[in-house]
């Protein structure tokens, strides 16, 4: 499969309520449509995830979440805007999204990744879709295609092929006050 035969793949799988597993910039993931309840149940069951923890979004660009966005002061705003694409995710106003997507938070955690397929597959699928870590709760993430096929091939719809773009692990989250919360790996 091309990684263009890929993408399109993936985008119909997610809009048809699937689960996939793709490469990021660290780490694999698994994604699937957030407003989809029955897909963000079936990616909580495979990672054995408490829902309270809430979920990850990804965008194609930093328009995916203009709402929220929009409801941040200029100087934050900018700050946002500057880390995209890259390795950090932000906890922006949560208004829109579900609360199956923000678990026992008020915001939501998005990003537009530094990886250029990542955002091509959210580009084809239409809008931000959730994108968190292709591990068991409390295990190691997936960092390889032929990992995530071995371990996860059963349980997802899609493994689309591709690698991730170098960095060794997960992304920063940080709050807009500036506080992170989880560092990134180089």
């Amino acid at each position: 499969m091309t990684e263009s035969a890929g993408v399109a793949e993936a985008a119909v799988c997610l809009q048809l309520g699937g689960v996939i597993a793709h490469a990021t910039e660290g780490v694999w993931g698994l994604a699937c449509d957030p407003n989809n309840t029955r897909a963000v149940e079936r990616i909580l069951a495979i990672k054995g995830r408490e829902a309270a923890k809430g979920m990850l979004l990804i965008g194609a660009c930093a328009t995916a979440f203009d709402e929220a966005l929009a409801a941040l002061a200029e100087p934050v705003r900018a700050q946002v805007l500057a880390s995209w694409p890259g390795h950090v995710t932000w906890l922006l106003p949560g208004l829109a999204y579900p609360q199956t997507i923000k678990g026992g938070h008020s915001t939501i955690a998005c990003r537009v990744p530094d990886h250029h397929q990542a955002r091509q597959i959210a580009a084809a699928f239409g809008g931000p879709m959730v994108s968190t870590s292709l591990n068991r709760a409390g295990g190691m993430p997936v960092l390889s295609f032929v990992q995530a096929t071995d371990e996860f091939a059963c349980e997802v719809d899609l493994v689309v092929p591709g690698q991730t773009s170098g960095y060794t692990g997960a992304s920063a989250i940080i709050n807009l006050d500036g506080t992170v919360v989880r560092e990134a790996s180089s």
